[in-house]
């Protein structure tokens, strides 16, 4: 009888098959992909945005924008998709962060950590979490396929600024949809 050759999954083997299958311009396809599980990476994507590998932060931006343009969400868990293999990860809050954000003829454009661009309106919503014991906001941006940026705390104090009051909310417009933030009536002055 011949043994199945046992292949553990790591960073390495996973960038090098995103490199082969990633052929031209634009993020690969992996909503086409459906590969077997090969088990869990240990990979983590903090909460400001750092990939760590191994408990060591990954630090070149390249590596990271690659494994980011892989990322796919299923069943509320985190996997790095290729054509032939499927690994998981560990996301503490939200894959990606909205580092800044542009406004032009009424649509806020958002750029994030990876350099992903996405305009907010009905098919990229923004959507405000307030920690129920402090009242603190977390916002978030839809960015793809079910994966969301975390908005930072500059650019979301930038769209407090831009904000304005509608129907009893305060938020913001963008591509003609009003986003809710907060309650009108629970702000001061």
């Amino acid at each position: 009888m011949v043994g199945q050759n046992i292949v553990t999954p790591d960073a390495a083997g996973i960038a090098a098959s995103a490199k082969a299958a990633a052929k031209g311009r634009g993020l690969p396809p992996v909503h086409l992909w459906n590969p077997p599980f090969c088990g869990d990476l240990d990979m983590q994507i903090k909460r400001d945005g750092t990939w760590f590998y191994m408990g060591t932060p990954i630090g070149r931006f390249e590596l990271v924008k690659l494994f980011s343009s892989i990322l796919k969400l299923e069943d509320g868990k985190y996997f790095l998709v290729t054509p032939v293999e499927k690994v998981g990860i560990t996301v503490e809050d939200a894959p990606f962060v909205a580092v800044d954000f542009n406004v032009s003829e009424g649509v806020l454009t958002f750029e994030t950590h990876v350099g992903d661009f996405v305009a907010a309106g009905a098919e990229h919503p923004i959507r405000v979490v307030r920690d129920a014991k402090t009242g603190e906001p977390s916002p978030y941006i839809m960015v793809r396929a079910g994966l969301e940026a975390l908005i930072d705390r500059k650019s979301f104090y930038r769209l407090v600024d831009v904000g304005v009051h509608h129907e009893g909310w305060f938020g913001v417009w963008s591509d003609g949809v009003f986003f809710q933030i907060i309650p009108s009536k629970e702000l001061d002055g």
